[in-house]
């Protein structure tokens, strides 16, 4: 649109494409091929109805141009019309055919044509679209050229939204774009030095690259579309015409995922700006633009998904009108495709949670995107907040936990984890910094100091290092000689001075050392007893 506004179909593919950015930073599962071959088949079964509905257009320009007599002006216009058609089909060829070769490139499909058998190729996707060992030649580069080539030819129509002198120049934006002339990714540092064909297909399955190729032509669609209504409003073909006159609906996408909206226009087809219709969809009275086109939007609710994790759904509506003074009804229907969203939970110990620690988890559902706003319920377990979207933090107090995840309130599903017991400590004694050799012992009259420190496991203090903190703060050490009783100390901390020990010790004598406490601190700052299985070591003296 004039002035950088955007349509909600436009915002909408511009949150699917940032979704494509961040699925294709996770490590290419199945199940994420799948998604990007169902988003795939979306993508190109509304771009096959878009194109319909772009020739329906010009036929329309067509035939009122035929009933008008053939007036040359009018005439220009339907020539017009014919042109953008024709550089659109080619532009659709185009990305068509580099799609059929990236599938042959890649191994073509599995046994019965359901699936790439290279789907998760990179390599091969790398060097047709942008070129082998470094050079700037893959297809990518001819592709960015074509697309933006189109746009540059629209915009060279002069085409006006609105009527005579007040009519606003239509100006279309460029399509393929390198990531330092996209607003939506320009700020990212990792992505802004990319060119378009880096940033669309460098280190990029082939999965995700035919699903990229859909969307840019999805676009060049939206754009011979809206060239082709402006052409036709040049010649008054957005006129009535009784004769064929049909209820139809345009959506966004027919899939979306549980937690995001539903969007969709349903409108007359060549309506009058002057007509005044009543849309209703199952019930529901929409509101109706100056261009007789009513706004369908709700928010889309899982449930009922197949093997696949999807559920069909659909919509009724009805469009009046007055026709000679009386009432007149067209039915439409609309079909949609609800994708169960994939929640990902990221932890360092993401199978199974620690009991009574503040186990923090990043829960996320990429399928949402910026409308992701989560909540969560757990059972077994309190939990509290993180400082980021999605961060939580589970303290389990049953053997079992399991948290509902939801978004601005629509439930999205749940995640389940056993719950394991703290994992004990190790117990380290030292001297002077350095380990004590109790199998060999040490020289007489013995250590001037020992230190006693319970260390946790690595991988319990790498996933919760807040209730890995761990003191002994009671101990004591004897010196003993055969069975009798030297001499004995206490200490209330790690370390003790042993000076008054190595003043009495003698060669074959030994020090016994009784662990009595271990406190650890958690999650809350509160401290705990901790057992461990062996209280009791001792070092030799030599």
């Amino acid at each position: 649109m004039a002035g950088g506004k955007e349509t909600p179909r436009q915002k909408l593919i511009g949150l699917m494409y940032l979704v494509l950015l961040a699925l294709l930073a996770l490590q290419v599962s199945s199940a994420i091929m799948e998604k990007f071959k169902f988003l795939d088949d979306s993508l190109q079964y509304a771009n096959d109805e878009n194109d319909k509905n772009n020739a329906e257009i010009k036929q329309i320009i067509a035939k009122t141009v035929a009933d008008n007599g053939s007036k040359s002006s009018d005439l220009v216009v339907l020539k017009k019309a014919e042109e953008v058609v024709k550089e659109a089909h080619e532009i659709k060829s185009y990305i068509d055919k580099t799609r059929d070769e990236l599938v042959t490139k890649t191994g073509g499909y599995e046994e019965g044509g359901e699936m790439w058998k290279g789907a998760k190729e990179e390599t091969l996707v790398e060097v047709l679209m942008i070129g082998a060992e470094g050079k700037k030649n893959g297809k990518a580069y001819e592709f960015q050229k074509k697309i933006n080539g189109f746009v540059d030819y629209l915009n060279n129509l002069k085409l006006k939204e609105g009527e005579g002198e007040s009519g606003k120049l239509k100006v279309f934006t460029p399509i393929a774009l390198d990531a330092k002339d996209d607003n939506r990714i320009s700020k990212r540092s990792e992505q802004k030095r990319k060119d378009f064909a880096a940033l669309n297909f460098g280190q990029t399955p082939m999965c995700a690259s035919m699903a990229v190729m859909s969307m840019m032509e999805s676009e060049v669609l939206k754009y011979e579309s809206d060239a082709l209504s402006l052409l036709a409003a040049e010649l008054g073909a957005s006129d009535i015409k009784f004769d064929q006159v049909f209820a139809m609906y345009r959506a966004d996408s027919r899939v979306v995922a549980a937690g995001t909206k539903y969007m969709a226009e349903v409108f007359l087809a060549a309506s009058s700006s002057a007509l005044k219709p009543v849309v209703k969809v199952d019930g529901r009275q929409l509101q109706v633009d100056k261009d007789g086109r009513g706004k369908l939007e709700f928010v889309a609710t899982g449930g009922a998904y197949d093997k696949d994790g999807l559920a069909k759904k659909t919509w009724s509506g009805a469009v009046t009108f007055k026709n000679r003074g009386r009432d007149t009804t067209f039915m439409v229907k609309g079909e949609y495709v609800v994708a169960k969203p994939v929640i990902q939970v990221q932890s360092g110990a993401v199978s199974a949670l620690y009991m009574n620690c503040g186990n923090p988890l990043q829960i996320n559902v990429p399928a949402l995107g910026s409308v992701y706003n989560p909540t969560f319920q757990a059972s077994g377990a309190a939990t509290q907040n993180g400082s980021q979207k999605g961060e939580i933090f589970v303290i389990p107090n049953a053997k079992n936990v399991s948290i509902k995840v939801s978004s601005s309130g629509n439930y999205i599903g749940d995640v389940n984890f056993p719950v394991k017991p703290v994992p004990k400590p190790d117990i380290s004694i030292l001297t002077g910094g350095k380990p004590v050799d109790l199998k060999n012992g040490v020289k007489a009259p013995g250590p001037r100091q020992l230190q006693i420190k319970a260390i946790p496991l690595a991988d319990f203090l790498a996933s919760n290092p807040k209730d890995a903190r761990y003191k002994v703060t009671k101990w004591s050490a004897y010196l003993l000689r055969g069975s009798r009783l030297v001499k004995q100390m206490d200490a209330t901390s790690e370390l003790i001075d042993l000076s008054s020990f190595a003043s009495l010790a003698l060669p074959n004598d030994r020090i016994t050392i009784e662990i009595k406490e271990i406190l650890r601190t958690n999650f809350y700052d509160k401290t705990e007893g901790v057992t461990i299985s062996q209280t009791i070591y001792t070092v030799p003296i030599i």
